[in-house]
């Protein structure tokens, strides 16, 4: 069986596109956020397969914390997305929760479909800005309700004044696929009062990056730039980490092999690199079994890539339009299929009109990338063996108003992976793990991180077209702030995912026989967990929830 009716046969994400639809202004209203539908109490005895219904989709994750303080809620979208056309509305922040120093600002999306309809690709602008990429689940024909949470804090300049909003969930509605797709969106504000203060270190100035040219205040200090990057859209870069180049004889194909990294440049000068994150969507491993209620990490909620620019202040800052670019390296070159929507986040120095200073250091690694494709043997596997590596270090000093600050940016990234399939690609298997290290120093202060994302599965199709799918996932994080050389702050995030599912292809829904069993794990500790630790395990069979445990 080729790719596409392995990989590909039960759909891909819809890139969202399209013109613009009016909608009427979005409104206001004080009061506490209502808590998040609690899951079901897990069920001992779940049904031998798939019926035609199941869990409503959940995440191990935990819930955004709020403060306890007064509240206000606002509605930034209410929509039905039936095809390519985005929702356009309106939003003013609210008027009985602060002038926009809030103590904290959540998110919050509900949606609901039923029918039958593929996974879609979702995003949220206010202003220009992004501030949510999201992708839909798989509906029951009885239909199912999910919800996304997102703190969203760190806009608060954005959200300080009134702003055009835009939605879009791609979708095509027809008589095959009529799941019809309802969110809706709303923010809650907290109000910084009594002891609880404004929430620290929010960005003074969100800046989207909706053209590749920019001019900065001249005072800045601090310069992050986050992107959304995603492969998706349907075609082969969904699926990245599978491709192969020539003339090693597989489906979804790539000069380059299947190794990836994200960069961004200023004024045509390297200034960050990134390891994307192998995102498998609902559609993912041609088995939407094993995601019907247990979406893989990150599915939900795209967290964008994080590159520290502080070091190009000075030069972005001299009061001249500077070209900021972002770029997805092993791309086949023409070919489409990633998405970078970019925010710049701006820090300024108060006591300054203008901040000067210099790039001192910019010094790269030669990009290492390879792919060796070892030929099957008669009835054996075909078998590519990729590497790639890649290491950047910049730095540069700004002059502010309390003293000389060197900022310096070291970031490592780093790929492996070996993919084997059969002739036909009856069988199709990865095994791959992606680090990316980054060492942020600013003064006296180093934060170092890294991330290590592991993917190991395997698509077979048997006797009777009976396809499985054996996969596990994995999103590990390690943080570690010093100041002057001792440790002052860590933190430690372990997500994981596995599955097993099975089902018979190439017919009707409810000759599938369906079975699968998921289970995911999501750990935090040190300072970024609810009094920190947190630690949940969620299990399902046959779509039915079995377990449902908490740690600490």
């Amino acid at each position: 069986m080729r790719r596409h009716g392995i990989m590909g046969l039960l759909g891909a994400i819809a890139l969202a596109a399209g013109t613009l639809a009016a909608a009427g202004p979005a409104h206001a209203t004080t009061g506490h956020l209502a808590a998040a539908h609690p899951a079901a109490a897990p069920q001992a005895d779940p049904p031998a397969e798939f019926g035609t219904d199941w869990h409503d989709p959940l995440t191990p994750a935990p819930p955004v914390t709020r403060p306890g303080t007064r509240s206000c809620q606002v509605t930034l979208a209410e929509a039905q997305f039936r095809d390519f056309t985005p929702y356009r509305g309106g939003y003013a922040p609210p008027a009985d929760c602060g002038p926009g120093d809030w103590a904290k600002v959540v998110l919050r999306l509900d949606g609901k479909v039923k029918g039958r309809q593929y996974d879609r690709l979702g995003n949220l602008t206010l202003g220009g800005v992004e501030i949510l990429r999201t992708s839909t689940p798989q509906p029951s024909p009885d239909g199912i309700a999910w919800s996304v949470e997102k703190d969203v804090t760190r806009y608060r300049d954005t959200l300080a004044r009134p702003q055009p909003v835009e939605m879009l969930i791609g979708n095509v509605v027809d008589d095959t696929y009529t799941g019809v797709i309802e969110v809706k969106v709303t923010l809650t504000f907290y109000a910084a009062e009594g002891r609880t203060p404004p929430a620290p270190d929010t960005p003074d100035r969100v800046l989207p990056l909706t053209t590749p040219t920019v001019t900065t205040p001249r005072n800045t200090e601090r310069l992050l730039a986050e992107v959304y990057a995603t492969g998706s859209g349907g075609g082969c870069e969904e699926y990245w980490y599978m491709t192969t180049p020539d003339p090693a004889p597989y489906s979804c194909k790539a000069d380059k092999g299947p190794h990836r990294e994200v960069r961004i440049s200023v004024d045509g000068q390297l200034a960050g690199i990134a390891a994307p994150f192998p995102t498998v969507w609902t559609g993912g491993w041609s088995n939407p079994f094993l995601w019907y209620v247990t979406p893989g990490p990150r599915a939900f909620d795209v967290r964008p890539i994080l590159y520290d620019l502080t070091p190009f202040a000075a030069l972005l800052g001299d009061g001249r339009p500077h070209r900021i670019e972002v770029s997805v390296a092993g791309v086949p070159a023409g070919q489409s299929g990633w998405s970078t929507p970019t925010n710049l986040l701006l820090w300024q120095d108060e006591a300054r009109e203008i901040v000067t200073g210099a790039l001192t250091r910019q010094e790269q690694s030669e990009p290492a990338g390879s792919s060796r494709w070892t030929p099957a043997a008669p009835g054996g596997e075909h078998r590519l063996d990729t590497e790639g590596s890649h290491r950047l270090t910049v730095s540069g000093y700004l002059d502010t108003s309390h003293g000389r600050i060197t900022t310096t940016v070291t970031r490592a990234v780093r790929g492996t992976s070996v993919h084997r399939w059969t002739e036909g690609e009856a069988r199709d298997a990865l095994t791959a793990t992606w680090t990316d290290e980054e060492s942020v120093t600013r003064g006296p202060t180093t934060t170092r991180t890294t991330g290590t994302y592991t993917m190991d599965g395997e698509t077979t199709l048997g006797a009777g077209d009976r396809l499985r799918t054996v996969l596990s996932l994995g999103d590990r994080a390690d943080t570690v702030t010093l100041r002057g050389g001792r440790t002052v702050d860590v933190s430690h995030l372990d997500d994981r995912y596995t599955g097993d599912a099975t089902y018979t292809a190439n017919v009707p829904r409810d000759q599938r026989h369906a079975v699968a069993t998921t289970s995911a794990r999501h750990r935090l500790h040190g300072s970024g967990a609810p009094g920190g630790c947190y630690d949940r395990t969620i299990t399902t069979v046959q779509g039915t929830l079995t377990v449902d445990r908490r740690r600490c």
